[in-house]
């Protein structure tokens, strides 16, 4: 008799927890296009990255907006996060809601940026993640359209 045992993958995958900001101005919302050298390049995303050690997630964005476009930010609201899978890492994306305070936007990491009206979001070629985000982010502010 034969018996067939199956090989389980026991490696526990690592969640990380990132944020994101929605920086509004009306109905439009400020995005990033990653660029050939980040991971998943040319994705659009909504800007953000990893939370440090001892930061809250609050904190965390707003030192990610600085490092990463130059300019300051307000939160306003924070959306129901979401998990999403890339391989052997689960993303925890923590999205917020925020304004555009101060500053002039310089685009350190990313190769693009632009001003995407809510109607006109799938229009771009999304990270995975993001693309959950921005199904949440019409259904807040264009309900009657989702």
């Amino acid at each position: 008799m034969w018996i067939i045992q199956k090989e389980y993958n026991t490696a526990k995958k690592s969640e990380i927890e990132v944020t994101c900001a929605l920086i509004m101005d009306g109905k439009q919302v400020l995005v990033t296009q990653r660029s050939e050298q980040m991971p998943h390049p040319l994705k659009w995303e909504f800007p953000g990255g990893k939370l440090h050690s001892g930061e809250t997630p609050e904190s965390c964005i707003v030192r990610e907006i600085r490092e990463e476009l130059g300019i300051e930010i307000s939160v306003w609201e924070l959306l129901p996060t979401v998990k999403h899978t890339y391989g052997r890492e689960i993303i925890k994306l923590i999205p917020f809601v925020c304004r555009w305070v101060n500053g002039e936007i310089q685009a350190a990491e990313h190769c693009a940026y632009q001003w995407v009206h809510l109607d006109e979001l799938e229009t771009l070629d999304w990270l995975e993640a993001d693309l959950e985000v921005v199904s949440l982010l019409k259904k807040k502010y264009l309900p009657n359209r989702s």
